[in-house]
């Protein structure tokens, strides 16, 4: 339709160039940054917040609004410009920094490069949000904001570099990761793994009960999600056409297909499904599309997100008592093994010999089996990466800050301790 549109021909050439793109994929990516952001603020913050103990839910609020702005100003400074700009496999140039000769350029002839830098800004910051819920009710503010500037810096950027940026290593390899199942899940759940280890169990785990405080505000914030999980999908096309529109459809299909999974096993184990069982269920749908959405067909999204449920169910029941960790939020069990599940995934259902399930294909010349093994190197290496830059991180950030609150910190709760204030003035009603 935009085609036919006569509006741009009437107006003086020097007006027209100075909007260079794709006025309809610079709008459509302008919607899908707001709602990236919408993920991260209030999204994230109220499901994690009322996963916690009313203790702790303001401080989990502030620490997912204080890292989105931690993270936009590390972006602006310097981290964008690591992360896209020309430089070599490894990591990006310092062309960028302080984004500077931005101007009116376009990203791939069709949307503004500011676009472009807001949109992947917003990535950015609900990916050490993420990693928030390993280390709940437990950590230092203060060691919470250091940790997330150094590993936004050492740990997003040059995975990002690697799988998206043009001459990033995994990306000429030809590795499918669509929206960031490596990126995002794989670095942000690895992370809260390591930190959970490093940090220890909160006082009582396992034997005293944590309950989630407020399921209402859980099930709004997953809402919020499911929601701006369409941005997050739909947007990666980085134009408004059929492929983000295949993207938002798969993403939809999988978290439906992930939540009844997960609620299905639940039903059949504890005879009663959960309203946390369903959203956590929709969430591991989502993460594990994620690295896929571009490249594979609504069947192959109903598959992956029956398939998530299952086993994301069973690495959060089982997995956290293998490795005998506190991971509080679930982070790993759900966004580690989701991104894991995905991107392999993304190495078959890509595949045009699947029918029904068929997407866009595989990089050009590839057969399964060499996706595949570009897919489970893209995992291994992420993952390894991730864990020991995070455990590098967590080291030295235990000297400058320390790590963990006191006890009888924990015990009184991180709301009164690190803010001075108490989500909740029961006194007062």
């Amino acid at each position: 339709m935009k085609k036919f549109l006569l509006l741009p021909a009437m107006l003086p050439a020097t007006a027209w160039a100075q909007t260079p793109g794709d006025s309809g994929d610079t709008a459509w990516l302008l919607t899908a940054t707001a709602l990236v952001l919408f993920m991260s603020l209030p999204g994230l913050a109220l499901f994690y917040g009322g996963l916690v103990r009313a203790k702790n839910v303001l401080s989990v609020l502030v620490q997912c609004f204080a890292i989105v702005c931690v993270v936009s100003l590390l972006w602006v400074i310097g981290v964008y410009s690591l992360t896209f700009a020309p430089g070599n496999v490894w990591i990006g140039g310092l062309s960028r920094v302080m984004l500077s000769g931005l101007g009116d350029t376009s990203m791939h002839g069709r949307i503004p490069e500011t676009v472009f830098v807001m949109y992947q800004l917003t990535f950015a910051a609900i990916t050490p949000a993420l990693v928030v819920g390993g280390f709940a009710e437990r950590m230092k503010f203060s060691a919470i904001l250091l940790l997330s500037a150094l590993w936004v810096v050492l740990v997003y950027a040059p995975v990002c570099h690697w799988v998206w940026a043009e001459g990033g290593w995994l990306n000429r390899l030809g590795l499918l990761d669509f929206a960031g199942g490596t990126v995002v899940h794989i670095t942000a759940g690895v992370a809260a793994l390591v930190a959970a280890l490093m940090l220890g169990r909160r006082d009582g785990f396992p034997h005293t009960p944590m309950m989630p405080h407020n399921m209402t505000m859980t099930v709004t914030g997953a809402g919020m999600l499911w929601v701006g999980w369409f941005g997050f999908n739909g947007g990666s096309a980085l134009a408004a056409d059929g492929h983000a529109g295949m993207a938002v459809l798969v993403t939809h299909v999988s978290a439906a297909a992930g939540a009844m999974s997960w609620t299905a096993l639940e039903w059949r184990k504890y005879h009663k499904p959960s309203a946390l069982g369903i959203v956590t269920g929709m969430v591991a749908g989502l993460g594990t599309i994620t690295p896929a959405a571009g490249y594979v067909g609504p069947g192959g999204a109903l598959l992956i997100g029956l398939i998530a449920g299952l086993v994301c169910f069973n690495a959060t029941h089982y997995l956290k008592r293998v490795l005998a960790v506190d991971d509080s939020l679930d982070v790993f069990p759900v966004h580690g093994v989701g991104g894991i599940l995905g991107t392999f995934a993304a190495g078959i259902f890509a595949s045009k010999s699947l029918g029904v399930f068929s997407g866009r294909g595989y990089a050009e010349g590839m057969t399964m089996a060499h996706q595949l093994a570009v897919q489970l190197l893209g995992i291994v290496s992420v993952a390894l990466y991730a864990g020991v830059v995070t455990w590098v991180l967590m080291r030295l950030v235990a000297r400058i800050t320390g790590l963990r609150v006191t006890a009888e910190d924990e015990t009184m709760g991180l709301d009164t301790t690190q803010h001075n204030e108490r989500g909740y003035d029961l006194q007062s009603l």
